[in-house]
């Protein structure tokens, strides 16, 4: 595998894809009035799209190498593609809440209360986990844990993708 081919360009084209169909569902739930109370199904169709993109991407970097790859080139396609993606959706969620629905973290601690209320929680419960939430909600926080998440997805998606699709040079012999 001394001439191999570049993934770079693989894991921005994926990435960007990825990380704007986030971003267009979520402008979308905001359109739909659904973004403090996502329906459940779009977590499925997220991860969805996720699984494709890292599976075209990783058969995309195979094709052109020659039909080889192996399960690290694997990984590393995958999580570029995850956290790229999770950078996109990042500066797109500041920008929501700093500038798009400045009140977000506020309706959402709401209908979180309400959950919770509805859920028999006393409102002293309620009053602790607001505390620890709020302690957990800063943007630097949120963002580090959306980057962490998603590269922890991307490697665990690219790790399965890669065994099943893994092809070296000893295993021609």
């Amino acid at each position: 595998m001394e001439n191999q081919a570049n993934s770079k360009s693989i894991i921005i084209n994926n990435g960007l894809i990825l990380g704007a169909s986030s971003v267009l569902l979520s402008l979308t739930m905001y359109a739909l009035g659904k973004h403090l109370n996502p329906h459940w199904s779009l977590s499925i169709v997220s991860m969805l799209i996720t699984i494709t993109l890292i599976v075209l991407g990783i058969k995309k970097y195979r094709a052109i190498n020659n039909d080889l790859i192996t399960w690290g080139q694997s990984v590393k396609i995958g999580v570029g593609i995850t956290v790229l993606a999770a950078l996109v959706s990042v500066i797109y969620n500041y920008i929501f809440v700093s500038f798009i629905e400045p009140d977000f973290m506020t309706q959402m601690m709401e209908v979180q209360n309400q959950k919770m209320l509805d859920g028999g929680m006393s409102e002293e419960q309620i009053e602790a986990a607001n505390e620890m939430s709020q302690k957990l909600s800063s943007p630097l926080i949120g963002a580090a844990m959306g980057i962490i998440g998603s590269a922890v997805l991307g490697f665990i998606i690219s790790a399965i993708a890669g065994a099943i699709m893994k092809k070296t040079e000893e295993n021609e012999y």
